[in-house]
This record gives structure tokens, sequence and C-alpha cells, in this order.
């Protein structure tokens, strides 16, 4: 587990378009292993590295198309044409990754599943990492998964303190074209446990919505989640981040394209609602949760217990 490690990893996850989980997981490794990985150091490397697959939901294909295209291993030899990897750095096979490349053999020719390095998808990675003063400390998009039209964004907010309120309002059609879904309290802290958003991500695409409406959370997604759908934003509502603070029909500024999550509000108004907005707090935490939530970083640490 070694810097050159992680970088390929990155490179790999940019490329394949994987889930934004993959992002929590890799800084929670790169801590325990005493590597320096960032946010920010995760958008340089998504800039430079070209999405190569889109597999379910972002495109048609599945992982059985990928491995009979020739797996991960064809799409790091791709890779390798462009000199994206660190070829040295040991695997665990014992051999460094340039040596167990150079005893892979592809005989597939089929390039729809994994593209070739010179006609890529996008020439940007698959996941993105956006800043701004609705995620001072970033928010994570798998963009590979975002309609064109949805990459750019001004939208009404619409608030909800919990994954249930969210989908209650959402089945019962109250969530309109060109509005930006907000669901809060559900980050490493506060859900406790960051919970999945699937449910409403899965509401919102099955009611054809997911080209008109954004959702936004401290909370994360499955890797089957598509649409304009924003996690990890940090800080998490439960700490006292901007998120805490959004209210009802603000308009939140999306910008994928040049790594922004804004709200529309001036400074002095958020600094308003600091003084008159308690944030909550669950106060019926017991055992191993609740010293679980005490102890819990941010996502964009890799929210690991401290």
């Amino acid at each position: 587990l070694t810097k050159d490690a992680f970088h390929n990893a990155l490179r790999l996850d940019m490329a394949l378009g994987c889930s934004t989980n993959s992002v929590l997981h890799l800084l929670a490794i790169a801590n325990e292993a005493g590597d320096e990985l960032n946010l920010n150091m995760i958008n340089e490397i998504s800039e430079s590295t070209p999405n190569l697959c889109k597999l379910a939901p972002a495109g048609p294909h599945h992982m059985q198309d990928l491995y009979n295209a020739g797996g991960v291993y064809r799409v790091l030899a791709e890779l390798r044409k462009a000199n994206l990897l660190k070829e040295s750095a040991l695997t665990a096979t014992g051999k460094t990754l340039g040596e167990n490349l150079d005893n892979e053999v592809f005989r597939v020719s089929d390039n729809t599943v994994i593209r070739p390095i010179d006609n890529p998808h996008s020439r940007t990675g698959g996941i993105a990492v956006l800043f701004g003063n609705l995620a001072p400390n970033g928010a994570v998009v798998k963009r590979s998964a975002v309609a064109e039209e949805m990459l750019s964004h001004r939208g009404k907010a619409r608030v909800f303190d919990s994954e249930e309120e969210a989908i209650k309002a959402i089945f019962a059609g109250k969530i309109n074209k060109g509005d930006v879904v907000v669901i809060r309290y559900e980050g490493p802290a506060g859900g406790p446990g960051m919970r999945e958003m699937l449910s409403p991500t899965s509401a919102i695409a099955g009611m054809g919505l997911d080209k008109d409406v954004a959702l936004i959370t401290d909370g994360r997604f499955s890797g089957a989640t598509r649409g304009a759908a924003i996690g990890h934003i940090s800080p998490e509502a439960a700490s006292g981040g901007p998120i805490a603070y959004v209210k009802e029909g603000d308009t939140i500024i999306i910008d994928i394209p040049n790594y922004r999550l804004d709200l529309d509000v001036s400074d002095e108004e958020m600094e308003k609602r600091k003084k008159e907005i308690q944030i909550k707090r669950k106060t019926d935490l017991t055992g191993y949760l609740a010293r679980y939530a005490r102890s819990v970083s941010s996502a964009d640490k890799g929210a690991i217990v401290t």
C-alpha cells in the first residue's frame, strides 16, 4: 500500500467510472497505511484520466461484459498507452504492475465496452470532487452517470432532515422539475453510519426526473445510482456544516465542469442563520452507535473512527 499503488487505483477508478464509495474506501485505507491522500489529489488524477467505461447504470454494459472484454487489466493496458500508471508499484502477485501487464495477452477486438485511450467517453474521469460554500471540505459525484443537461444546474432547494422524509415527498409527487433535493443529517456522525441514498435516487430516476432533478446529501450513494446525485458533503449537517443551514426555497448552484457546489446566499445571511438555527442531534443513541457518532471523522477524511 504505497503512494504509487493508490495512484494506480485512482487511475483505474476514474477510467471505469466507479462508485463514489471508492473515494471513501481509498481515503480510509490510505489513512490506515499512513499514506497521504486527499480530495484535491483525487481531483487532480480525475482531471487527467479519461473515462473508458460506462457500466450500468451509467451505460448499457455490465460487469460480465467488462470481464468478457478483457477486464480490469485491459483497462490498465489502455491507461498504460498514455503513460498514466506507476508501473514500478508492487502488486499482490509479488510482481510490479508493469510486469503483470507484460504477461497479459488480450484477444478481444471489441471496443464498445472498453473504449480505446484515444476515443474515451470523456477526457476526464468518472468521479469529480466539488467544493464551494455549501461543501467547503468537498462533495463527491459520479459525473459519468450525470445527464449532460444536469452537469450545470441552478435549482430550488427542497430540504429534508432524513432519507425517509425525502422518499415520502418524492412518492407524493411534491418534487418538481428543476428542484434540488437536499437530504441532510445522514452523514457519518449524523446518521450515524452514512446510509446509502439509493431509494430516493431510484425513485427520482423511476419517475423520469433524473434529467431534471438533482439530489445532494451528506450521506452517500450506491454504485447503482445515476443522475445528478452529489454526496459526502463535508462538513456534514451534524457537525454544523453549511448544509445544516439550507432553507426551503434557497437557490443551489451545481457546476460539475468547474468543480463547484454553492448556496446562493450571502456570507452575512449564513452567519445570521448559524445564530438562529439549532443543529439537530440524536439524543437516544446508546452503546456502539453513540461511541461511533462521537468518534467518526468527516467523509472527506474517509469516515474513519479515530
